[in-house]
């Protein structure tokens, strides 16, 4: 799994599509900000269940099984762990030799490897096995760092990217960098495949979004487009809600289906402005998300279709709808870049 021990590796009323000048964009802003007021602070529940489709399917109930094994983890914290080595791919393999979904090494492998599905084998490469023996490896270090004061999810995390060893030692996280990033890492892309138990907080960003979206409105489509000069200012659809975002310091993956995982997923009746909405042919695996845009209120989005289209306001309640993700910097922060 890497090297070493670790694998390493507001709400708008039902004129928006009539309101197009500034006063609406102010009043987005404003109320943006006054729900953020009014909501920030609120207490979140630790969710044991993953978000829709933030799993692909094939893998869904594995790692929902898998991912209570022991308490030291879950099922969001054990879908983190494998979109960060692997992005959900059975097939990966890196320059150190990590292999499959989960990126254990050979020598990892031979002594943790289990097998998962009882089929007389352990297979690196069946997701089966590999992601019951990363649940199983997380559990076996949880149990050898037992007696550690702290967290013991953190101290099991620790263990995974710098090895028991060194939690011992440290009675707790190691004070390595690399080590502490490991551990803020997946704990925060936890909360992306972690279906939400209790209200999303507000993002006070969201007003700056969409104010940046609003202002590219009847910009014609560009495939690829990523709004620079040489394109002519013109978006894709996850290239214009990079821009709106990283307009308020806030840097998001290029592609919509790892845009996703930014952060936490709001239902459908608790939307607010500047959510992210996603759109799929696949409701049931969020690597399969094709389209992505800016949440305004209302029912509406603002985006950028397609190949002849310019970026306007569309509706989001078409049969394709996937879901909604609230974008927080921690999350952005969090997501791998090799996926």
């Amino acid at each position: 799994m890497g090297d070493g021990w670790g694998m390493r590796k507001m709400w708008v009323g039902a004129g928006v599509a009539v309101a197009l000048g500034m006063g609406f964009v102010m009043l987005l802003v404003v109320g943006v900000y006054l729900v953020a007021g009014n909501l920030a602070g609120g207490a979140g529940g630790e969710a044991k269940k993953l978000a829709k489709g933030s799993v692909p399917a094939v893998y869904q109930p594995i790692v929902q099984k898998w991912g209570n094994l022991c308490p030291a983890i879950n099922p969001a914290l054990l879908a983190a762990q494998l979109y960060q080595e692997s992005g959900f791919d059975p097939k990966a393999r890196s320059a150190a030799a990590a292999q499959g979904i989960a990126q254990f090494i050979p020598g990892t492998w031979a002594v943790h490897g289990v097998d998962g599905d009882g089929d007389g084998d352990r297979d690196v490469w069946d997701p089966e096995d590999a992601i019951p023996s990363a649940a199983s490896y997380d559990c076996s270090l949880a149990s050898y760092v037992k007696s550690v004061p702290g967290n013991p999810t953190e101290n099991m995390l620790a263990s995974y990217n710098a090895g028991p060893d060194a939690v011992i030692r440290y009675q707790g996280v190691p004070p390595y960098e690399e080590t502490r990033n490991y551990v803020k890492t997946i704990t925060t892309l936890e909360k992306s495949f972690a279906a939400p138990t209790t209200r999303v907080d507000p993002s006070e960003q969201a007003a700056g979004a969409i104010a940046y979206a609003q202002k590219k409105l009847g910009t014609p489509y560009l495939w690829g487009g990523n709004g620079t000069a040489d394109q002519g200012g013109r978006f894709d659809c996850s290239g214009l809600t990079k821009a709106a975002y990283e307009s308020v310091g806030i840097t998001l993956p290029r592609v919509a289906n790892d845009q996703y995982n930014a952060g936490p997923h709001p239902g459908r009746d608790e939307l607010l402005p500047g959510d992210l909405v996603f759109f799929s042919d696949d409701l049931t695996n969020s690597r399969a998300i094709r389209h992505v845009g800016i949440y305004v209120g209302g029912g509406y989005m603002i985006d950028a279709p397609r190949t002849g289209a310019v970026i306007r306001f569309d509706p989001i309640d078409t049969p394709d709808y996937f879901g909604a993700t609230r974008v927080t910097e921690d999350g952005a922060k969090a997501l791998p870049t090799t996926v």
